[in-house]
């Protein structure tokens, strides 16, 4: 197989190798937070993201109004995604609107065999240098999964803001604010 990784725009052809990476990646992120017990959570969460991808499909010809996917290849098969699009709900509840204009960056899943080879890092920069392309300035993004905000927090700083107990006693959501040109690598 090719070890060259690609980043591309998702395009119809796309879609199941994406759905792939939602179906393998989300359930193995749950486990890892302690609740992977919690299957019609994961059903809703994987729904949610399917449901992310045809509405970027239908819309694709503009980034500022509708969801945006970037996916990582290794050779024909699909090893991650990265979307942009509207702030979510949990965005607009934790800053009480302060962020509805802001796009969010999300849906950031990587194959559990190819984690922690830069993959995640890549279609962060790939996507960071799209939006810098579109003129838009600032995106936010959110995660409420511990293991995640803690890669966040080395990666984007401190959030802009921590909804304590969000998810339950002791488990916070967390939602940071950053500058596209913070991230672009030259």
């Amino acid at each position: 197989m090719d070890d060259k990784i690609t980043i591309e725009p998702m395009t119809r052809l796309d879609a199941d190798g994406a759905y792939q990476v939602f179906e393998r990646t989300i359930p193995a992120a749950f486990e890892q937070e302690g609740i992977g017990s919690l299957l019609d959570d994961i059903q809703e969460e994987i729904t949610h993201k399917k449901a992310m991808i045809h509405t970027a499909l239908q819309a694709k010809d503009n980034i500022k109004s509708s969801v945006f996917f970037l996916v990582a290849k290794r050779g024909d098969v699909i090893v991650g995604t990265i979307s942009y699009g509207p702030c979510g709900e949990e965005i607009r509840e934790c800053t009480e609107g302060r962020l509805n204009d802001i796009g969010e960056l999300g849906s950031l899943y990587v194959m559990p065999e190819v984690q922690g080879q830069g993959i995640g890092s890549a279609l962060i920069v790939a996507l960071v240098n799209e939006l810098q392309q579109q003129g838009i300035q600032q995106f936010c993004l959110d995660s409420g999964y511990r293991v995640a905000q803690k890669k966040w927090q080395r990666k984007f700083g401190e959030p802009y803001v921590v909804a304590k107990n969000y998810w339950g006693e002791g488990t916070d959501h967390m939602v940071w604010l950053c500058k596209v040109q913070d991230f672009i690598v030259k």
